[in-house]
């Protein structure tokens, strides 16, 4: 199955349509579906795809060169082999698809200076459309795209895929109603790989317990073949996730945790943000000379399934291992499920909210929008535009919400924040009292949303 990418396809399409010859790097996590991408994008078009391996670098220009003139035909060097494609480009459009391109340098480090100075002497010049793909983050944005890198300078453009958003990922599921799917979100993401192996024709707890705390099923030993595949130490960081996804999410809470040195632990954390399994936040209102401050900020998991993981699976291991699944799920799992979606509601609304505001003729510009804290209070919404505010809540909650949590939006807003044109939003996963309805048909400035539908 396929679902959304419109972005994407239209930026490859581009691609393809250019006159001109381009070189191009996509690149982005394991599983985040980069191949099936490009094989949607060029499907109906003249291409060569070639899906590297950990082999030879004798056994990689075999296999590629098989792939281009067919069974048991070889070139015996990449120089040829790319003067081969330079003459078919020459004539027709081409697309040459590199898949896992870091497997090709690994065998053959010398490769992108061979690929370099083809494309400097004669590619660059036909209707070749290159496009390298890799999936290790580590290596595609400190060699492939870094300065000091023989492709550095040739890219025509660098595209990084990311997960699919919320709205797409629904598609996956279309026996779900609202809050399953965002059950579903928190615990997945918007990775297309996870996404495919929840049966949407049975519940979340039948799909949690066979597909992620069985053992032997595919996302029961996901996290550890990821971290295994990008990192030296796994050990190590897997103590520095577990805390973070428990709740200690500044750099001395972490430290105390781990017992790991601040200025290890900050090379530590630099890493697994480069690798797009954790990020820092920031309360919006903070300018770039505060965020400078290492101890500023607070570290949060950026990817659903490892929050997940780390939450629930990793300090249950033992147990799951001796096959006490249901035992997993019910005592640990379930109870807790509904507060650990909390959160990501919030994020969910935030992102439904910007994309309003985007897409409908907002009365004016929200320049900046995020989360806001500080040691007393927290905002889950505000976005801000010199004198102009929003301010959202979002409640995931079994429960209307009243009157009462607007006044209280009301008191937080004019207690830290000088400004008379305010909107307030609030999104509530079980509705609205009576009376905070009729509040907000007399109050052009206070907005209702029930559930996560905008």
């Amino acid at each position: 199955m396929f679902f959304g990418r419109k972005k994407e396809l239209k930026y490859l399409k581009g691609i393809y349509d250019s006159k001109q010859a381009e070189f191009v790097t996509l690149y982005g996590r394991r599983r985040i579906g980069k191949t099936e991408l490009l094989k949607q994008a060029y499907l109906e078009e003249n291409h060569i795809f070639y899906s590297a391996k950990e082999c030879t670098d004798y056994e990689q220009l075999r296999s590629l060169s098989e792939k281009i003139l067919g069974k048991d035909k070889y070139f015996d060097r990449w120089e040829t082999l790319l003067k081969h494609i330079q003459e078919l480009a020459s004539r027709e459009k081409l697309v040459l698809i590199l898949d896992e391109f870091p497997y090709m340098v690994k065998g053959n480090p010398a490769l992108p200076s061979i690929l370099q100075n083809a494309w400097d002497h004669g590619l660059k010049d036909t209707r070749i459309k290159i496009i390298i793909c890799g999936s290790s983050m580590s290596f595609m944005e400190k060699e492939v795209l870094s300065e000091k890198n023989p492709l550095y300078g040739r890219m025509t453009g660098i595209y990084k895929v990311d997960e699919l958003t919320f709205g797409e990922m629904k598609l996956f599921f279309p026996s779900y109603n609202d809050e399953q799917i965002l059950s579903v979100y928190s615990i997945l993401g918007g990775v297309p790989h996870y996404l495919l192996q929840f049966n949407h024709e049975k519940s979340i707890e039948e799909n949690i317990c066979e597909r992620i705390l069985s053992k032997g099923s595919v996302l029961y030993n996901e996290v550890d073949f990821l971290l295994k595949q990008e990192l030296r130490e796994p050990q190590v960081y897997y103590t520095i996730i577990e805390k973070i996804a428990m709740g200690s999410t500044k750099l001395n809470e972490i430290h105390t945790k781990t017992q790991i040195s601040t200025s290890k632990l900050s090379v530590y954390l630099k890493n697994l943000i480069e690798l797009g399994i954790i990020e820092k936040e920031y309360p919006v209102t903070e300018r770039l000379k505060v965020r400078v401050n290492l101890h500023s900020g607070i570290y949060k998991l950026s990817t659903h399934f490892f929050l997940f993981y780390f939450r629930f699976v990793f300090p249950n291991i033992s147990d799951l291992e001796e096959g006490l699944v249901q035992d997993v799920y019910s005592y640990d799992i379930q109870p807790d499920l509904s507060s650990y979606v909390g959160p990501i509601y919030e994020k969910v609304c935030r992102t439904l909210l910007i994309e309003k505001i985007r897409t409908e003729k907002y009365p004016y510009r929200i320049k900046y929008i995020g989360r806001w804290w500080d040691k007393q209070q927290e905002i889950d919404i505000l976005g801000f535009t010199e004198d102009r505010y929003i301010i959202g809540e979002c409640k995931w909650r079994n429960k209307k919400l009243g009157i009462d949590v607007y006044k209280n939006m009301k008191l937080k807003t004019e207690s830290n924040f000088r400004v008379d044109d305010v909107h307030y939003y609030l999104f509530s996963k079980s509705g609205f009292t009576k009376e905070l309805l009729e509040e907000e048909n007399k109050n052009d400035h206070l907005h209702l949303f029930e559930s996560i539908t905008i």
